[in-house]
């Protein structure tokens, strides 16, 4: 099943990060080996709805969570789709594909008093790793952006006058992103550490310890580590952080749809799981206070 030009239209139309696109490729390569080993089929064009939903049973059966295979649905749909619309393919298999119903998660995050308590006593050092790492988690933490844009941050995105930040987020959407005074400070701090230390051109905001551009695996593992001090939450991930500034945001009486653009969310639907956290708070409120609670 030939699905290379599929995957240059994510790439170079929809312009998908590679993280992205590679994702597409995986399930859609899944696929097309299931078709090839079940049904010796290797034409797109061939393959029918009880043929997808035969793979979909096959990974059940493996025990593959409902999420998983709800992704793996929507590769399908946007795959098949693209053949309709580029006249490959006159019917649509898809049509007939029901996705798995899944519970709703709710986001795990850091309790804002552990947060602010952790930032203000935990002892970073004095050099630049120390200065990278602290900036890193304060980043995450008063932004609320994901680890893809913090990974991509250049010098120039930053507006020190303005206290913003400029992201390029999922679709290449850029938006701006405020911040407050201690991450303005913080920032001018790592950028004269970071000038003493290295003599680079780089534009890239984060470096390694050696000077080379910072990338996903290690900031991963320095939130990771930190949050090992810092919580006894199961998922200890740049994403916990996110969760955490988006929750603490609500909590505070911010209005959810600045919270939808400042996420970068395109549905408002994926800020509103925050609201559950919230109304758990709310409820507490309202027992301790309401006379007749």
């Amino acid at each position: 099943m030939d699905y290379s030009n599929f995957l240059s239209y994510l790439k170079f139309e929809k312009r998908y990060s590679n993280h992205t696109v590679v994702a597409y490729q995986n399930d859609l390569q899944q696929f097309s080996d299931y078709l090839n080993k079940i049904y010796e089929l290797n034409l797109a064009s061939q393959v029918r709805h009880t043929q997808i939903r035969s793979w979909l049973v096959s990974l059940m059966e493996a025990k593959i969570d409902a999420r998983s295979i709800n992704r793996k649905i929507s590769t399908l749909k946007s795959y098949f789709k693209f053949l309709m619309k580029t006249g490959l393919l006159e019917k649509d298999p898809m049509k007939k594909v029901q996705s798995p119903k899944i519970s709703k998660r709710l986001p795990v995050f850091v309790e804002e008093k552990n947060i602010q308590d952790f930032i203000s006593s935990f002892e970073y050092a004095e050099d630049y790793e120390g200065i990278r790492n602290k900036t890193i988690l304060i980043l995450f933490y008063s932004t609320g952006m994901r680890l893809n844009e913090l990974v991509n941050l250049k010098i120039s995105d930053i507006d020190f006058y303005n206290q913003s930040i400029k992201v390029l987020g999922k679709g290449n959407k850029e938006r701006l992103i405020p911040f407050g005074r201690e991450l303005n400070e913080l920032l001018k701090e790592y950028l004269k550490m970071r000038k003493k230390n290295f003599n680079t051109e780089t534009e890239m905001l984060l470096l390694t310890d050696k000077g080379e551009n910072i990338y996903h695996r290690l900031v991963y593992r320095i939130i990771n580590q930190q949050l090992q001090e810092l919580t006894t939450v199961e998922k200890k991930s740049p994403h916990v952080l996110r969760h955490s500034f988006a929750t603490h945001m609500l909590n505070h009486g911010a209005d959810i749809n600045s919270i939808k653009e400042i996420l970068g969310h395109a549905n408002l639907s994926a800020t509103q799981v925050y609201t559950h956290n919230t109304i758990d708070k709310l409820k507490n409120i309202y027992k301790q206070a309401h006379p007749k609670a």
